[in-house]
């Protein structure tokens, strides 16, 4: 997979950094804050679909193939 939860950190801080540069002017603060927003709300998005993902997993691990009907996201209990 291309996109890691570390590259969602890096483009995050890498965020940060733009928005903390000394020379920016006012415009480039108000199109970096709008970035910004942006990012935070895919962001939000994105780490939301991990965790869902992580319970579904702990899910599994505590109730084995029992609970693959309740988690059909996740794949399936044939075997």
């Amino acid at each position: 997979m291309k996109n890691k939860l570390s590259d969602l950190n890096n483009h995050l801080f890498a965020q940060l950094e733009r928005l903390g540069d000394e020379g920016a002017t006012t415009e480039d603060i108000e199109r970096e804050t709008a970035r910004a927003a942006a990012i935070v709300d895919i962001s939000d998005q994105v780490l939301h679909i991990a965790d869902t993902t992580l319970k579904a997993a702990k899910l599994y691990a505590q109730h084995g193939d029992g609970v693959m009907p309740l988690l059909p996201q996740i794949g399936s209990a044939k075997k």
